[in-house]
């Protein structure tokens, strides 16, 4: 016969429960959205002479938590711990937030602003999300090369078409692609081809079959790639879901026919 003492869970299962807890959760959620107001606050000159001292007690005072919530974390997953992602996600987060102060780190304090990302970690769906886009990389890999030897031929295309009639913008092969690229971004193009046009009527052609080509073509292709890639995420989830549920059902259909030959057995 079991003990209370026995049956009891041990502290690194309540742990393990406590942080997983909906209400745990929700605790985090909200100490990172306070964290973004502060930090958003910083920013304002007025508003850190006035209410710095608090800004700052805040910002550490959530640090804290994160680094206890992490250290809980480690108590209970132990070396598996780094087997997550999305713990180790966190874990980077935390770690740049506890740079010191100095010079030679300023930059990486400033990047304390990425304690919001774990959000990501947080939500589900932003979870999704993410794993989706991952997946889709090695797929983009291809497209980007497409679009690197679109922009380039373009460019020397250009270079040499242009380099006399706009040289503000095509006079060398640098200034052509970063000039392509904005064409690409179908931002202020117009006002660029109409000042080629002005001296070379044809350049039109160029343009028009270079927007065809890199804007309606190839960055298309970047969302067909995305798209797909959540699709499967999508179907992976569902599938995955459906598998947790039957393997419910037949834990509970195990446990009644376990019952039903224990009153058999009782009655025999």
């Amino acid at each position: 016969m079991s003990t209370p003492t026995d049956s009891a869970p041990s502290l690194r299962e309540r742990v393990r429960r406590f942080l997983e807890s909906a209400g745990f959760e929700t605790a985090i959620t909200s100490l990172i959205l306070l964290n973004a107001i502060t930090l958003g606050f910083e920013t304002s000159a007025s508003a850190l002479e006035r209410y710095g001292g608090v800004l700052h007690l805040i910002d550490r005072a959530v640090l804290v938590v994160f680094v206890v919530e992490l250290l809980a974390r480690f108590y209970v997953f132990r070396g598996r711990f780094f087997h997550e992602p999305w713990r180790v996600f966190d874990l980077a987060i935390v770690a740049i937030a506890l740079m010191p102060a100095g010079a030679a780190f300023s930059v990486l304090r400033a990047l304390r602003v990425l304690r919001l990302l774990r959000l990501v970690s947080l939500v589900p769906s932003m979870r999704g999300v993410v794993s989706a886009l991952l997946a889709a990389l090695p797929g983009m890999a291809s497209i980007i090369g497409l679009m690197v030897l679109v922009l380039y031929v373009s460019a020397v295309l250009a270079t040499k078409l242009f380099h006399e009639v706009s040289p503000e913008f095509f006079g060398t092969l640098g200034g052509s692609l970063f000039t392509l690229f904005q064409v690409m971004t179908v931002e202020g193009w117009p006002d660029i081809a109409r000042g080629v046009m002005e001296k070379a009527p044809h350049a039109w052609i160029f343009f028009v079959t270079y927007l065809l080509i890199a804007t309606f073509m190839v960055l298309n292709l970047f969302i067909a790639v995305v798209v797909n890639a959540m699709q499967a995420q999508v179907s992976e989830d569902l599938k995955d879901e459906g598998e947790a549920q039957t393997r419910l059902i037949l834990d509970e259909v195990r446990a009644l026919r376990r019952e039903i030959e224990a009153l058999r057995a009782a009655q025999g």
